[in-house]
């Protein structure tokens, strides 16, 4: 059997290291009393660190470190019995606010089973835990006013909505009548938008409901009859909310756009939307079996040039072709132009 002795951890390199720290640290005997406490412990929770070593680790302080249950917790952990990771203890001091502390402790074992050591590591997440309530608070009080802001402006643009269909009743003039239909037309699209945003929150939207529920409203306040239906088919695409606000008012204005001119003098017609996307590349199809469009492009006015101002901010394609009988729109998002467009930044 060696006779060589055993190294004890007392070394001064060892308290050198404890002292030195920037962490709060405490080196404790077995019997839980303070070897050595590192100068970032004592300025965190004002001790004066020629009083500490020696000192059972309840009494430092004003006793406020005499829990019963930590003091449990480590002589489980010096018998090896249970271990201290993220232990979250309440440090109330006389005078002072309560911190919230997250206590990890390890056995340090050089061999002799009489000469157990304990090492401390206190982490003080009182400001930390408070920052995060307080994000969390904000974000909360967020939500609930743009909630509140949404359901507002939703009633406003009803009320518009009323407004322009009362004086298109009253005035005289068939031009300014169509106007006027055109505007309550677009304002209840935006005001379908609206309503979709207050159900889906501030997350992402999920598509097949909404442009539902868009041609819904649509087809409500534009068709009188039911000469012209609208489909829509959409697979389980989910996009952010501002990105289903442009691709609502796409749908919207290309939808206008056919009931206004795909069907003239023909007993019934269908537009239908389509919507896929794989990856990050998507395709939005507007189709009608109306007369089609001769020229060839879509007809000009304040529809087709939102159609395409919101196709260039999706950073997306516009192709028209014929449907046979009718016209075809498609709305067309490939990732690798995207790409090219917006190159990743260089390491």
């Amino acid at each position: 059997m060696s006779n060589e002795p055993i190294v004890h951890f007392e070394a001064a390199s060892t308290l050198a290291v404890v002292v030195s720290s920037n962490e709060p640290l405490l080196f404790l005997s077995r019997d839980q009393k303070v070897i050595a406490a590192s100068t970032s412990f004592c300025r965190t929770f004002e001790i004066d660190p020629a009083t500490v070593p020696g000192r059972p680790l309840g009494s430092l302080g004003n006793g406020e470190w005499a829990m019963p249950k930590r003091a449990s917790l480590l002589n489980a952990t010096a018998s090896g019995s249970a271990r201290i990771e993220a232990y979250e203890i309440d440090l109330q001091r006389p005078n002072r606010s309560t911190r919230q502390l997250i206590v990890n402790a390890q056995i340090l074992d050089d061999g002799d089973k009489a000469h157990i050591r304990l090492l401390l590591a206190i982490t003080d997440v009182t400001d930390a835990r408070a920052e995060a309530k307080l994000k969390d608070d904000l974000i909360r009080e967020k939500a609930i006013l743009v909630q509140e802001v949404q359901h507002r402006v939703a009633n406003s643009l009803q009320i518009i909505a009323s407004v322009l269909m009362q004086s298109a009743r009253r005035v005289q003039s068939d031009e300014a009548r169509g106007h006027l239909h055109n505007a309550h037309h677009r304002v209840m699209s935006i005001a379908a938008v609206q309503r979709q945003l207050c159900t889906s929150g501030a997350g992402s939207v999920e598509l097949r409901t909404y442009f539902t529920q868009l041609c819904e409203s649509l087809g409500a306040s534009m068709l009188a009859d039911e000469r012209v239906s609208i489909s829509v088919t959409v697979d389980e695409s989910a996009v952010e909310a501002d990105v289903s606000v442009r691709l609502g008012l796409i749908v919207t204005e290309l939808v206008i756009n056919a009931l206004k001119h795909a069907f003239p003098g023909q007993e019934c017609g269908t537009i239908a939307i389509d919507y896929s996307s794989t990856g990050d590349e998507w395709t939005l199809r507007v189709t009608d079996d109306g007369i089609g469009m001769p020229s060839g492009k879509l007809v000009p006015g304040l529809g087709t040039g939102i159609v395409d101002a919101l196709s260039r901010t999706l950073e997306s394609e516009i192709q028209l072709s014929g449907a046979n009988p009718g016209t075809a729109v498609t709305i067309r998002h490939r990732g690798d132009v995207a790409r090219e467009k917006n190159p990743p930044a260089a390491a």
